[in-house]
């Protein structure tokens, strides 16, 4: 073998500014025949002609970039048409070409994937306000449905971020380096990781790494550079041996060496905590055979010949990676003991793992397409599935960016359905991760788990080669405390909906509520058919968005009223409450006495403790407001301690016991659905009317929030709290204090 053979690039760097559109056809040519020449030519024509006079930060004609992307693609080994929206991928966005233009030109297929692998930043943005966040978590949404519809708009759009990233240190910006490289990092190379293409991914860590962590990367570089020098003889010994042993059993292969990536290196020595010289796999040979039996009888001869590392022996043909690659992987000791991995596989087990999806596309019947023989059940899509179904669940964009990255990150174990279907889940999956993989539906109707043929709690880590029966129930509910279970993006994500789904129906039952009790003391026929135009005045888009703002909280019962009503007189009345006054800051002063107050001061009920007739209470003078009512336990009132001028005795008239009062409460209740139905009928049932909702905080087991309910007097208040209590889904319930609502109140 001699001195080491390093695989090359995918793409050896250019040598000049771009390639000729001959010599891009001619490339092609060789793996697809069939090539459209006239096609390609026209394509490369478009390209330069649209891009004219731009230019790149390099100093580069602009369209040396789309030519170097299909020169990528094209040593991929994709289609003409692949090839063409490569050359043509930033024409729509930054040239004077126009949709129909390239469609009458091109046809529908080549334009859809240049629409979808254009670039997304420029496009029909909700907002030009959102943050580079945001722009960048919707614009990763617009992606994942463009690649869902046609794979190869991934594939070059991979093509395109790698050239991009070759030719980053012309960016001006070190911001925007790093930005460009930390996005490709955590999105672009876990993609092309998850279709296969590991050649693309492994380089396109390997510059986002030299740009996020240069002083590590000159660093691992130069321990590579000096492993080199004191392995390089015992690596060419053991080649020679390698072969020497092939040679004599007869058996025809082809052997190379490969070089684990700097990245790679690195990332293993974060995770493990090991030293340089502790990487096993710095080196590894690949041994290319003729089909699957040699790689079984290669694995024979090797571990005849030399002692193995049996907890390195890896077996992917049996049980290939989600992603289809597959080989056989085994840690054999060399001369001087030294530990060397050995890879065996067969040339289209070669070109699935340098290619992926990729090689899937092939030469038949005199045309290049996707060649379902040659990929067997390998659906191109069936990894980035989950992303999609994922944006189904509903949710923000930066939620799906989140749950998307956790989709796309983790080491895999391997299990099995009772038919022995293969289930590849993260590390730590459990068995309601198992459900959601198998199909949304199970996952949201799962009650437990029989693991190996012994029921399992839902919480029990699945460990490679378990078989995972799910036992299933009825009516899709979330359960509080699931979402903790689950490590897939998927699972999250479809939790998630479900409590969103939960919440809104629960929501939808108090707003509903609130509508007819509002109806009622307006003493007013209810009907939707009413509420066609108080929708459009309110901006809603069904009825049932309605009622889930006035359930939440974001629409209050009052300015419901005023959009049904335009012009209505506010009427007092309340079912329980007929003829009498609402004491709110305009009425105060009719119901409050005590010395000092002249006719016509202004008095306003304190927010922080909300009193109510029957409470104990006192005045204090402030120069904003004039006069606020506070009760007299009002944690406020411990800070004005030393401001004894500011204080009034005051008291409620008699008149105030013929009144209705707005009371405060805040309580926390169990999240399970029927919870807030049944807190709004004690509610009723005790004689007071529910005004208002807010949610001050939500988890997957319990709703902190304030309620505002309309009530006699304190004493009244005190019965509903009592009564609240006494319910199972109440965990605790108190009225509000400035300190217990968090200043929100």
């Amino acid at each position: 073998m001699g001195r080491m053979n390093v695989t090359a690039e995918i793409v050896s760097k250019e040598t000049a500014p771009y390639l000729s559109a001959p010599a891009l056809a001619a490339m092609v040519r060789k793996y697809d025949p069939s090539v459209s020449t006239k096609k390609l030519e026209r394509a490369y024509r478009l390209c330069m002609e649209s891009h004219g006079k731009q230019m790149r930060h390099s100093g580069d004609p602009y369209y040396a970039h789309p030519i170097a992307v299909a020169q990528i693609a094209a040593q991929l080994r994709m289609d003409t048409d692949s090839i063409c929206t490569a050359l043509l991928h930033d024409v729509l966005e930054d040239t004077d070409t126009t949709e129909d233009d390239m469609r009458s030109e091109f046809g529908d297929v080549v334009t859809d994937l240049v629409k979808g692998v254009t670039k997304l930043g420029q496009l029909e943005l909700s907002s030009t306000e959102l943050s580079p966040e945001d722009k960048q978590a919707e614009n990763f949404q617009k992606f994942v449905l463009a690649m869902s519809k046609d794979i190869r708009v991934l594939l070059v759009k991979l093509c395109d971020r790698l050239h991009n990233m070759r030719t980053l240190q012309y960016h001006p910006k070190a911001s925007s380096r790093e930005r460009i490289s930390r996005e490709t990092m955590e999105i672009y190379a876990p993609l092309a990781r998850k279709i296969g293409v590991d050649r693309l991914c492994s380089e396109l860590e390997d510059l986002s790494f030299k740009f996020l962590n240069p002083s590590a990367y000159e660093s691992i570089n130069k321990r590579l550079s000096a492993w080199r020098e004191s392995q390089d003889a015992a690596i060419s010994q053991l080649s020679i041996m390698l072969r020497d042993v092939l040679g004599k059993n007869k058996v025809n292969a082809r052997i190379y060496g490969r070089e684990k990536r700097p990245f790679a290196i690195w990332r293993k020595l974060q995770r493990q905590g090991i030293a340089f010289e502790d990487v096993a796999d710095i080196y590894a040979f690949r041994i290319i055979v003729d089909d699957v039996s040699d790689c079984y009888e290669v694995l024979g001869l090797l571990h005849r010949e030399w002692r193995c590392v049996p907890a390195r022996f890896r077996d992917f043909i049996s049980v290939p990676k989600p992603n289809g690659y597959q080989s056989l992987h085994t840690t054999i000791l060399g001369p001087d003991n030294q530990r060397v991995e050995v890879q065996i596989r067969t040339q289209a087990m070669d070109d699935i793992a340098e290619r992926g999806v990729a090689a899937h596309w092939s030469y038949k019947n005199k045309s290049y397409s996707y060649d379902e023989s040659k990929a067997g059940d390998i659906d191109p899509l069936h990894r980035i599935r989950p992303l999609v179904e994922m944006m189904g669940h509903g949710g923000e964009a930066d939620e799906f960016m989140e749950l998307a990255k956790l989709e796309m990150y983790a080491d895999q174990v391997f299990t099995f359905t009772p038919k022995n279907k293969l289930i590849a889940l993260p590390q730590g999956a459990t068995p309601l991760d198992f459900a959601y993989a198998v199909h949304t539906k199970v996952g949201d109707t799962c009650i437990g788990a029989i693991i190996n043929g012994r029921e399992r709690p839902l919480r029990t880590q699945l460990q490679n080669g378990d078989v995972v029966k799910i036992i299933r129930g009825g009516t899709p509910e979330p359960t509080p405390g699931w979402e903790s279970m689950v490590v897939t993006g998927k699972a999250r994500s479809a939790l998630r909906r479900l409590t969103r789904t939960g919440e809104s129906q629960e929501f939808r039952s108090i707003g509903y509520m609130l509508v007819d009790h509002a109806f009622a003391r307006e003493d007013k026929e209810f009907s939707e058919t009413i509420l066609r135009d108080t929708l459009k005045r309110l901006n809603f888009d069904t009825v049932d968005d309605l009622y889930i703002a006035l359930g939440r909280g974001k629409l209050s019962v009052g300015e419901f009223m005023d959009a049904v009503f335009p012009g209505r007189k506010h009427n007092q009345d309340l079912n329980k409450f007929e003829n009498r006054d609402l004491i709110d800051d305009n009425t105060a002063k009719f119901y409050v006495k005590g010395e000092g107050l002249r006719e016509g001061v202004g008095l306003h009920l304190g927010e922080c403790c909300y009193p109510i007739p029957g409470d104990r209470i006192v005045g204090i003078h402030t120069k904003e407001k004039g006069i606020v009512i506070h009760t007299i336990d009002c944690d406020l009132l411990a800070e004005l301690e030393n401001e004894p001028d500011s204080w009034l005795d005051l008291a409620w008239r008699r008149g105030a016991d013929n009144t209705a009062s707005i009371g405060q409460i805040t309580a926390t209740i169990e999240h399970v659905p029927g919870a807030l139905a049944a807190i709004a009928t004690i509610i009723g049932e005790a004689g007071g009317n529910l005004t208002n909702i807010h949610t001050l905080k939500r988890s997957p087991s319990f709703f902190d929030m304030v309620m505002d309910i309309e009530v006699t007097d304190a004493k009244h208040l005190s019965q509903i709290v009592a009564a609240m209590r006494a319910s199972a889904y109440v965990v605790t319930v108190r009225r509000a204090r400035a300190n217990t609502s968090e200043g929100s109140i």
